[in-house]
């Protein structure tokens, strides 16, 4: 019974270190997309924020009539 418990966490260890191993790989191209979407969205505020601001502006005027 010893035997197969020590078999059973053996196999439970490597598949575990294989799950483990696969994922490692993939958290630098995760915070790399991050950044680079987080760049994208500052460029795009940065150009289109005062039209945007102008627009809303002009928009509130027109509801409130001042």
């Amino acid at each position: 019974m010893e035997r197969e418990g020590s078999r059973l966490l053996r196999r439970v260890r490597t598949a575990w270190g294989d799950i483990c191993a696969d994922e490692r790989g993939d958290v630098p191209g995760w915070v790399l997309i991050t950044l680079m979407t987080a760049g994208l969205v500052v460029l795009i505020w940065a150009l289109a924020g005062p039209a945007l601001s102008g627009l809303f502006e002009q928009a509130i005027s027109r509801v409130t009539g001042l």
